[in-house]
């Protein structure tokens, strides 16, 4: 690629060496959702080179893995991220994955166009592929790829996989002759698009999730849908048709894919209200009650209502998700079958996310587990549960990752929209919004009141020492007793692999040595989480109130959730000592 090249040689010619060694002597490594990093020179880059010995290492495991690898086939997506100054595009990065492929006589599904991320892990189980890869970076940055990789069961892969596949990416880093050829992509009889049939099948598989078709064709109900830029727009239009609803109202600023996300000043919808703005304003314009933003790779979904007195309500991931998993346990309530029996039933989320399904499925009676954070874990346990003939009606993780059903196992954002879009029409024929039916669902199942944000730290060893130092608090090898005024009643690492609060002292989520992370469980029913992110520079807390039904004094929560996160700011993460930048609000 003569763009990359250039980049490496103007380094070189300007002597600019430490940052030669910064893009060339390490790796990219998987996080929690594959190879992640800025586009550019280099190898720890997302680039074409790197991405053409990743999947010839890809490749050569897979090879190892199966032995009908070149019958079966291997599924290959993108979003619509790029960057003019490396010539590099989610598009291009995924035709030279392909090529790579059919060089090697591997019959290569490619999508003929940009796809929801979700649409790669659905391709890879109907199509029984060995394997797949969704080229995106999700909402990180415009200067952002990734890599994303998905195993035969449709989830995303998880150790040992990750790990053998980095070996196999070091044993060939040379590209192989025919791993440039692009043109493989137009004239080998061995790629076939999927894109027709893969987007046929999952709109039929939506309507196992659709409940009120009649009910929805003659809502008053109006959505507003943005798709950030990205590829959610014609995908959702087809989920409502689906659904049987009038077609959601698109942002047209933001309805075509715009690889520098001009209209935002970052493309994650979690951010709230501040990347909205463009929504809120149609909606009001409109007279829509609800907005609907999808991510720019449409596995996300962020909700908006408008309040009676005109104030607009931005839902966290957590309530969303007391949302979803009331909706999706009524729905199988009204629509089983006789015999159906609420102990084959589950609901999951990642260990950082609000304990609300746990306090639902403890009063209903159905089963609820945690998983480590990263839709990866969750994806592969949802796999065991189907094979031991359980059923998952919802999982989440509180980052507005949502999973309705199990068609996909992966977060969805498309159905997601949907789905709250019946909910939403539902609700409104008994005159409740969806700001009340949480209340309700709270009111019934207990208070959680949330809070997750997060600070930036570009200085690997700063983020090293802070985690340290919570190992050896008072003295070496001793957690914390105390945050401040608030007494600690168990502490479970996950790096370490330690738990307080078990009879053998070990944590029962396996070890994530990659990562850091620490749990506290305080006196008062607060559960507090310090991470690294798996895919940005961050550091991230969650911290939440789990109250029991009869503690309905809101106010009081929340002031006691405020005191314990300024503690544990002020004396686990120091941020005015360790240079942290505060999350900009």
């Amino acid at each position: 690629n003569p763009k990359t090249k250039e980049q490496i040689e103007n380094l070189l010619r300007n002597g600019m060496n430490k940052e030669l060694r910064d893009r060339l002597c390490c790796r990219m490594t998987f996080g929690t959702a594959g190879l992640r990093s800025a586009m550019g020179a280099g190898f720890c880059y997302i680039n074409d080179l790197t991405v053409i010995q990743s999947t010839q290492g890809m490749y050569k495991y897979l090879e190892r893995c199966f032995s009908d690898f070149k019958q079966r086939g291997f599924v290959v997506g993108y979003d619509t991220r790029g960057q003019v100054t490396s010539s590099c595009s989610s598009q291009r990065l995924a035709k030279l994955t392909a090529a790579v492929l059919l060089a090697k006589d591997v019959p290569v599904y490619l999508f003929s166009r940009y796809v929801p991320t979700p649409f790669v892990p659905y391709a890879v189980q109907e199509l029984k592929a060995v394997a797949g890869v969704m080229i995106t970076a999700s909402h990180n940055r415009k200067e952002d790829n990734g890599y994303k990789v998905y195993w035969e069961n449709g989830a995303q892969i998880t150790s040992p996989h990750d790990k053998e596949i980095l070996k196999c990416i070091e044993e060939c880093v040379e590209p192989w002759n025919g791993s440039w050829n692009v043109n493989l992509v137009d004239t080998s009889p061995l790629k076939r698009d999927p894109l027709q049939d893969i987007c046929r099948r999952y709109m039929d598989d939506l309507k196992k999730i659709c409940f009120y078709r009649e009910l929805n064709s003659k809502t008053t109900l109006k959505f507003v849908h943005t798709s950030f830029h990205g590829v959610g727009h014609d995908y959702v239009q087809l989920a409502f048709q689906v659904f049987g609803f009038k077609p959601p109202i698109p942002v047209p600023e933001q309805k075509d894919p715009d690889p520098d996300f001009s209209t935002v000043k970052c493309p994650n919808p979690e951010e709230g209200e501040s990347v909205l703005e463009l929504s809120l304003r149609l909606a009001e314009k409109e007279n829509a009650r609800i907005v609907l933003a999808t991510d720019p790779d449409a596995d996300r979904l962020a909700v908006a209502e408008l309040q009676e007195n005109g104030v607009w309500k931005v839902f966290t991931g957590n309530e969303l998700a007391a949302l979803f998993g009331w909706w999706m346990f009524d729905c199988w309530k009204k629509s089983k079958s006789r015999n159906a029996d609420v102990k084959n039933i589950y609901m999951l989320a990642t260990t950082v996310s609000s304990k609300i399904l746990k306090a639902i499925a403890l009063k209903e009676g159905f089963h609820f587990e945690e998983t480590l954070p990263g839709f990866k874990w969750i994806g592969s346990r949802i796999k065991d549960l189907l094979e031991n003939g359980k059923e998952v009606l919802f999982s989440f993780e509180e980052s507005i990752g949502f999973l309705c059903g199990t068609s996909v196992l992966d977060k969805d954002g498309v159905s997601a929209a949907v789905v709250v879009a019946e909910m939403a029409s539902y609700l409104e024929t008994m005159n409740i919004t969806l700001k009340q039916q949480l209340i309700n669902v709270y009111e019934k199942y207990g208070y959680h009141i949330s809070k997750t944000s997060y600070f930036l730290c570009y200085d690997p060893t700063t983020i090293k020492g802070i985690f340290e130092r919570l190992r050896n608090f008072d003295s070496p090898k001793e957690y914390p007793k105390f945050c401040g005024t608030f007494a600690i009643l168990h502490v479970r690492d996950i790096t370490t692999g330690y738990d307080s609060s078990q009879p053998n002292k070990k944590s029962v989520l396996p070890v994530s040595k990659s990562s850091q992370m620490i749990t506290f469980t305080f006196q008062n029913g607060c559960v507090a989480t310090l991470r690294t992110s798996g895919t940005e520079p961050k550091i991230k807390y969650y911290a939440e109130m789990c109250a029991s039904p009869d503690q309905s004094d809101t106010t009081l929560l929340e002031e006691e959730l405020k005191k314990l996160i300024d503690a544990l700011i002020e004396n686990f993460l120091e941020p005015s000592k360790n240079g942290l930048t505060w999350r900009s609000v």
